[in-house]
C-alpha cells in the first residue's frame, strides 16, 4: 500500500538538479510532480470499500443443512412409516374430490366449484413441502441448494395466502346463499366464480413475490444450518449475516395485513349468516348449518396452528416444528375427510364414480 506522507523518502536531485539557494525547499516544492502522485494513489485507496462492507456483500452460502424434525435416527424412521401414507392419502383424497366435482352434474353449484379449486391448492400447498421433508427422513445429511430453499419459499407462500383467500370466497358463498337465496345465482355466476378464483391466485402470487424481494436482498455468509424441516422466512433470516430487523418486520407485516383481515372477514360473515339462519325454519338451519360447519372447522384448522406460531416470539422449541407439521402434513389430509363425511351430495356423488369405475372394469 503507498500513501503519500511527509517522511517518504524521496530520491535525491539528480546531476544538474538543483534545489532553490533561497532557502530550504521541501519535498513537495522539489518534487511536485512525484507528490501529487502520491496524493493520487491515497485518493484512490480512500474510495475503496472498508473490508467489512466487501465481506457483507458476499454470499458465500450455496447450499443449506437443516436440522430436521427430529435427531434420532429410529423415530425418524417411524416418521417416515406414519407421514408417507398421510401425505398419500391427502393427494388421492384432494385429487378425488377434484375429479368427484369436475364429472359430477350434481356438484355444478359455485360452492363444490370452490371446494374443488381448495383440493386443487391443498395439493399442491402439501407437495411443496412434504415430499423433501419424508425423503429427508431417511437421509443423513438434510440438505439444499439456496435458490431451492428461496423456490420452497415462494410456492409455500403462494399457495398459503391463495388458500387463505378461498377460504374467504368460501364464506362469501355461504353468506349469499344464506342472506340472499333468490339472487344467489345472479350473484354467484359461473363468471363471478371465475374472476374470484383468479383473485385468490393473483393475491397469493404478489403476496409471495413481495416476499422473495425482500430475502434476495440479503447476504448469506455463513453459517447455513437452518433449524427447521423445510425453508421459511423467519428460520432462514436468522442466518443473514446483517441486521434483518426491518426485513423481518416488512415480511410479518406483509402475512400479518392479509392474515389478520382474511379472518376478520371470515368471522364477520359467520356472525351475519348466524344471525340470519334465525328467520329460516328448522329444517333450512340445519341444512345452513351443516355445510357452514364444515367450513368453519377447516378455518380452524388451518388459522389455529398459524396464529399460536406468529403471535408470539419466534423459539427453536420442537412444539414449533410440531405445529408446523400439523399444518403442512395434518391439515390438507382433514380437509377432503371433512368435506365428504359432512356432506351428503359429495358422498353420493363419490359412490357414484366409484360405481361407474366398477361397471366399466367389468
Amino acid at each position: 500500500m503507498l500513501l503519500a506522507t511527509e517522511e517518504d523518502n524521496f530520491p535525491e536531485p539528480e546531476d544538474g538538479e538543483e534545489p532553490s539557494r533561497s532557502r530550504p525547499c521541501s519535498k513537495v516544492e522539489c518534487y511536485p510532480e512525484k507528490y501529487h502522485l502520491g496524493v493520487q494513489r491515497l485518493s484512490l485507496l480512500h474510495d475503496l470499500p472498508p473490508p467489512n462492507a466487501t465481506l457483507a456483500r458476499t454470499n458465500n452460502v450455496t447450499e443449506l443443512i437443516f436440522t430436521g424434525l427430529f435427531q434420532d435416527p429410529e423415530v425418524q424412521r417411524v416418521c417416515f412409516v406414519v407421514f408417507l401414507p398421510v401425505y398419500l392419502a391427502t393427494v388421492v383424497g384432494n385429487g378425488l374430490i377434484v375429479l368427484t366435482v369436475s364429472v359430477s352434474k350434481s356438484l355444478q353449484s359455485p360452492m363444490y366449484f370452490f371446494l374443488s379449486y381448495l383440493s386443487l391448492v391443498e395439493i399442491s400447498y402439501s407437495s411443496t413441502v412434504v415430499p423433501k421433508f419424508i425423503r429427508d427422513l431417511l437421509a443423513e445429511i438434510k440438505t439444499m441448494s439456496l435458490e431451492g430453499c428461496l423456490a420452497q419459499i415462494f410456492f409455500f407462500h403462494f399457495l398459503g395466502v391463495a388458500e387463505i383467500l378461498l377460504l374467504v370466497v368460501m364464506a362469501y358463498d355461504r353468506y349469499v346463499a344464506i342472506c340472499k337465496p333468490l339472487h344467489y345465482m345472479n350473484i354467484m355466476s359461473r363468471q363471478v366464480c371465475h374472476l374470484l378464483v383468479a383473485g385468490s391466485w393473483l393475491g397469493g402470487f404478489f403476496h409471495s413475490v413481495i416476499q422473495i424481494l425482500v430475502t434476495i436482498q440479503l447476504p448469506f455468509c455463513g453459517p447455513n444450518v437452518i433449524d427447521h424441516y423445510f425453508c421459511d422466512l423467519l428460520p432462514l433470516f436468522k442466518l443473514a449475516c446483517t441486521d434483518t430487523f426491518v426485513e423481518g418486520l416488512t415480511v410479518l407485516a406483509n402475512s400479518g395485513l392479509i392474515s389478520v383481515c382474511s379472518l376478520f372477514i371470515l368471522v364477520s360473515s359467520y356472525i351475519v349468516i348466524l344471525v340470519n339462519l334465525r328467520k329460516h325454519s328448522a329444517e333450512g338451519r340445519r341444512k345452513a348449518l351443516s355445510t357452514c360447519a364444515s367450513h368453519i372447522m377447516v378455518v380452524i384448522l388451518f388459522f389455529g396452528p398459524a396464529i399460536f406460531l406468529y403471535m408470539r416470539p419466534s423459539s427453536t422449541f420442537t412444539e414449533d416444528k410440531l405445529v408446523a407439521v400439523f399444518y403442512t402434513v395434518i391439515t390438507p389430509m382433514l380437509n377432503p375427510i371433512i368435506y365428504t363425511l359432512r356432506n351428503a351430495e359429495v358422498k353420493i356423488a363419490m359412490r357414484r364414480l366409484c360405481s361407474k369405475k366398477d361397471s366399466g372394469m367389468k
